[in-house]
């Protein structure tokens, strides 16, 4: 099949790549020309592995090219809109204005019979808003929300877990399929429907809604086990023990039960907010009140773990080097947005400690927000450090040797913010060893 994608951020070059691989013929847009220009000569603009050696096969093989001509994607069947919907600068709602740009760019070259789907996440209530323009331009609007984890977005979209499909509803009930949207999907996803992938076929409402949930479930998740972290803390208990007794119910499972500092990235805390907002558009915000505090605990564990490196260092951190290990908002990535690991640098540095701050793949991106940090290779941070601070849990960082870093740090202090390091071997090696919600 001949496919446009409409944005090469994260989602889109991914998603672009991806459909390459499966046999498609593919061309990416998107108005960064320096972004097309990297994705034409095979360079990923963002870490993520795997993308850069299935770019450069796409490209190499002639079924992957780049434009920032949106009239490049004339002739094209499939429209896939992968554009951010980033959080608004004010306000807590997300911002259309990508989504919106990408749909009236396409509606010019649209043909009877194209089928534009919607990957981008956005709040409950956007496609039926944007359906009757597509369907002005005898096209048919479709909602393929994505379930991309960074760090495995390749795999997450050439294998996915699940694939939603929201087309809209006739009035009479059932699912309308006027267009072969449903036809023309499985023909898109042909690999993963034969490897009975599972499908849900539903509306535009319950498409948009399940990204949103699922976010929304994953944090709440993660800020619950936070959250018993913190009564761990005054009570003596171990917050990972007790993730583990709870994780055997398998009505529980013990993913995403790792207390630590907290979730970021450009997904997850901008996704449950702007879900918070939309539902007090709608009249039904104590539906989701709990998110606030879902947010609210999320961000109080970055306070926590700058309070535990204070308080192991005396009570001050002025003047004293301070080893951050990890930028990044989860391992695998350089993605910097939201991320709880850079703002624990960040605080650092304002209460005047000499950081030096290190990740395998986020220093750039870093450096970019906040050039007032130093940066340093690994060695470089923990030399002399009067504390060390593990962020992101990288697994350099896991498999870090405490009885050859006890000869060069100036102390042997280590706060754990992702609870990831071996406990009893940081402690036989003679270090103080602080986690969250641990003994």
């Amino acid at each position: 099949m001949k496919i446009s994608v409409i944005g090469c951020g994260y989602l889109g070059a991914v998603h672009a790549a991806s459909m390459a691989a499966l046999g498609h013929d593919v061309v990416g847009i998107d108005v960064d020309a320096a972004k097309v220009e990297a994705l034409t000569e095979g360079r990923a603009p963002f870490f993520e592995p795997d993308l850069p050696e299935l770019i450069r096969q796409g490209t190499a093989g002639g079924r992957l090219s780049f434009s920032t001509d949106i009239a490049d994607a004339a002739g094209a069947g499939v429209h896939f809109i992968a554009v951010g919907t980033p959080q608004l600068k004010i306000g807590t709602g997300a911002d259309l204005t990508y989504v919106n740009g990408a749909i009236a760019a396409l509606l010019p070259h649209l043909r009877p019979g194209d089928l534009v789907v919607g990957k981008s996440t956005v709040p409950v209530g956007t496609a039926e808003r944007l359906s009757p323009a597509v369907e002005l331009a005898g096209a048919e609007l479709a909602w393929n929300p994505e379930f991309l984890r960074e760090g495995h977005a390749v795999k997450d979209t050439i294998a996915p877990d699940r694939l939603v499909y929201g087309v809209k509803l006739v009035p009479s009930g059932p699912l309308s399929h006027r267009s072969g949207a449903v036809g023309i999907l499985n023909e898109v996803y042909a690999q993963a429907i034969a490897n009975d992938t599972p499908l849900v076929v539903t509306d535009f409402a319950t498409a948009e809604l399940v990204k949103v949930a699922a976010n929304a479930f994953l944090a709440t998740k993660i800020s619950f086990i936070n959250a018993m972290a913190e009564i761990a803390e005054v009570t003596g208990a171990d917050v990972t023990q007790l993730a583990d007794a709870i994780g055997y119910d398998d009505r529980i499972g013990r993913k995403f039960l790792n207390a630590g500092v907290g979730f970021g990235g450009g997904c997850l805390p901008k996704d449950i907010r702007a879900f918070t907002a939309r539902a007090e558009e709608l009249g039904r915000g104590e539906s989701v009140a709990f998110l606030k505090e879902i947010d609210a605990i999320n961000m109080r564990r970055r306070d926590r773990v700058v309070d535990l490196v204070v308080d192991s260092l005396g009570g001050s951190a002025y003047q004293k080097k301070v080893a951050v290990l990890g930028l990044a908002f989860k391992p695998n990535s350089d993605d910097t947005r939201d991320s709880p690991a850079l703002d624990v640098a960040v605080r650092l540095h304002g209460l005047g400690a000499r950081v030096i701050a290190t990740d395998p793949e986020a220093i750039a991106n870093s450096r970019l927000r906040h050039p007032q940090l130093i940066f340093g290779t690994t060695d470089e941070a923990i030399a002399e450090a009067d504390a060390v601070v593990v962020v992101t849990e990288w697994n350099e960082y896991k498999e870090l040797d405490p009885v050859a870093l006890a000869s060069v740090v100036r102390t042997t202090i280590v706060v754990d913010g992702r609870n990831c390091l071996d406990v009893t071997k940081w402690r036989e090696a003679g270090w103080t060893y602080i986690g969250l919600g641990r003994r």
